[in-house]
């Protein structure tokens, strides 16, 4: 995937449908399953915060065009007025992005999207920030569950290609510093993956649905 900073507040990505496959998704799928879709998206994002250091910080205004060999996805965060009562596109009028929206992945996301802003003006919510590590011996992960404060951190194992994968979502009651330090903690045991999460929930084994690390904690510590 190609990533361009077109300003402080705008990417430009262009994604491949032979890159969308790699990531475990059907390019068909993405147009007639929302979930897929918005997945995907999220998938994207996640790679750009960390790539470009572009946190998904608020509102997003988002303009898709479908490619003959891809997407092209152009992200704009909102950001509040000076007297805090509106929400503006950090665009200027000589630098105006004029990219057509495909009404397919539109409608996909059109639940995401403001329901008080136009068509050029959409804008969808932050979600909560998540990562998949992966582990290569299970005592890393008991070592790791014995040391982090779980309280704000959603979390769920699997096992694949001999391979652990903790799949941690951060409650947005969590702060950013919290989120930082849990993060810093969890990859002095673990490392992040290329890997997504639909593709191990297809091809790997689920070993604990939800709050694995409590549990790990529970029982090996």
């Amino acid at each position: 995937m190609d990533i361009e900073r077109v300003n402080d507040h705008t990417l430009k990505f262009f994604i491949s449908y032979l890159d969308i496959e790699d990531r475990g998704f059907d390019r068909e799928e993405i147009w007639y399953n929302r979930e897929r879709g918005e997945e995907l998206f999220w998938d994207i994002l996640d790679e750009a915060y960390h790539k470009e250091e572009f946190p998904v910080e608020g509102p997003l205004w988002i303009q898709v065009q479908a490619l003959e060999k891809g997407l092209e996805i152009l992200v704009t965060r909102a950001q509040l007025s000076k007297d805090g009562t509106k929400l503006e596109l950090p665009i200027s009028s000589d630098k105006h992005l004029d990219i057509p929206v495909n009404d397919d992945l539109e409608n996909l996301l059109s639940e995401n999207l403001q329901d008080d802003q136009s068509e050029d003006d959409q804008i969808v919510e932050e979600d909560e920030l998540s990562f998949l590590i992966s582990f290569n011996d299970f005592e890393d992960i008991i070592h790791l569950s014995g040391q982090i404060d779980d309280d704000f951190i959603e979390s769920s194992l699997y096992h694949f290609d001999d391979k652990y994968y903790l799949f941690i979502e951060f409650s947005n009651d969590s702060t950013e510093y919290e989120q930082e330090n849990d993060l810093s903690l969890i990859l002095e045991f673990g490392e992040e993956t290329d890997i997504t999460l639909p593709y191990i929930q297809e091809y790997g084994k689920l070993i604990i649905a939800e709050e694995a690390i409590t549990t790990i904690r529970h029982h090996f510590c």
